[in-house]
């Protein structure tokens, strides 16, 4: 089969039962159905090499780029791509000597022309090792977050890493991102030439409605408890609302930053919402899906975001969202078909107009009907991974034949 055949293929996600499965070249037919007898019948698979953080399937550290990760490994051979999975562990994206010696050795082992793809995390912060890479391999880099954008870094840092950014993606002749809004910043903040920028938003499986609580009072957020993820401007804001019967699950881990935890915890006490608000640790599987089942309201305030995972998977289940308006946010909630919003943006660093919005969930029933009606349908509408892999499909067929020289 031609190359270009092989950019059609149908998904099929019977292919393999994991991320790490060598996949088949027996295919059974795939039929599409607007090619009604037609087959196309896949006779091998053209191969990426995926290099990710190494914990990248740590259950007790989750994340929207780690899974974002996972679900492309599984979804890309339904699109033509054998993915060889390479996790190099490290303190990314300031890794020790180790590490970087870890990746430098996986990066020379490669044949010329071989096809990889970076997770930006790892790639990002160590140009000299990537970029001269870039001389031989069919390098595309993957962002999920900038990494001058995290939060609480000291200024120096941030623009330490910023640079050795935009060093990494101005060498290679693919840079993925996530969001519309991502591939905007990226482009803008480092000078990339547009055409060299894809997107390929994160997509949702669409899961059974959330019975919710009681309709009203169970909020949940879903993040890792980091200074980015801004978990203190939640609890400052529920500390004004005490009148209201609000209870709030904040699922997701709490090892990352043990400092932020600890202050989290210690204004919890000092506002006495200890029996209100749980910190509840990572969740997966039927756990997670139970913690959203019972959910009225997600809430999230990030400072930062490029797209926001968790906001597509409460909308997925129907949940009506409260959310920062940061980043690519505004493009996760979205818009149902019949022009509906599904959710309430509120500005950054303002505690204040989050506790204003949760007294009108509380107290309008209209707004809440509202809210929920443009969730439901939104959900119908939502892409699904195989829209994800599709687009980075695309990306990696046309990389040129030839690597590209640093620029």
């Amino acid at each position: 089969m031609t190359d270009t055949t092989l950019d059609q293929a149908i998904p099929n996600r019977g292919l393999a039962s994991g991320p790490r499965d060598q996949m088949s070249l027996n295919y059974r037919p795939v039929r599409h159905p607007a090619l009604k007898n037609a087959e196309i019948i896949p006779m091998s698979l053209r191969s990426v090499h995926f290099v990710m953080p190494g914990g990248v399937d740590d259950p007790a550290a989750p994340s929207g780029g780690n899974a974002y990760d996972r679900r492309l490994c599984l979804d890309l051979p339904g699109f033509g791509w054998q993915v060889h999975r390479h996790a190099v562990p490290g303190d990314w994206p300031r890794p020790q000597a180790a590490a970087r010696t870890e990746l430098a050795r996986t990066l020379a082992e490669f044949p010329d022309g071989t096809v990889v793809l970076l997770d930006g995390l790892v790639a990002c912060g160590v140009p000299e090792i990537v970029v001269p890479e870039a001389e031989r391999l069919r390098l595309a880099v993957l962002v999920h977050l900038p990494l001058g954008d995290e939060t609480g870094l000291p200024p120096a840092v941030a623009a330490e890493l910023d640079a050795r950014e935009r060093a990494t993606l101005r060498a290679v002749p693919a840079v993925v991102a996530t969001s519309d809004w991502a591939v905007r910043r990226l482009v803008s903040h480092h000078g990339l030439a547009p055409d060299r920028v894809h997107v390929a938003a994160p997509g949702a499986d669409i899961a059974p409605l959330a019975p919710g609580t009681d309709g009203v009072s169970r909020l949940l957020c879903v993040a890792a408890v980091t200074p980015r993820k801004g978990q203190h401007r939640l609890i400052e804001a529920l500390a004004t609302v005490t009148d209201l019967p609000w209870s709030c699950v904040c699922v997701g881990g709490l090892t990352q930053d043990p400092a932020y935890v600890a202050q989290l915890r210690a204004l919890i006490e000092r506002h006495g919402l200890g029996d209100r608000l749980h910190l509840a640790g990572p969740q997966a599987g039927a756990e997670l899906d139970a913690s959203y089942a019972a959910a009225d309201l997600m809430v999230l305030t990030s400072y930062a975001e490029t797209y926001g995972m968790a906001v597509t998977e409460a909308l997925a289940r129907g949940i009506p969202v409260l959310a920062t308006d940061v980043g690519g946010l505004p493009e996760a909630v979205g818009r149902a078909p019949d022009g509906g919003v599904p959710g309430i943006l509120v500005p950054p660093e303002d505690p204040a107009a989050l506790a204003v919005e949760l007294r009108g969930w509380f107290g309008e029933a209209d707004v809440r009907r509202r809210l929920k009606a443009a969730a439901r349908s939104r959900r119908a509408a939502l892409d699904g991974w195989a829209a994800t892999a599709r687009s980075l499909a695309g990306v990696l067929s046309r990389l040129p034949r030839e690597p590209r020289r640093a620029a």
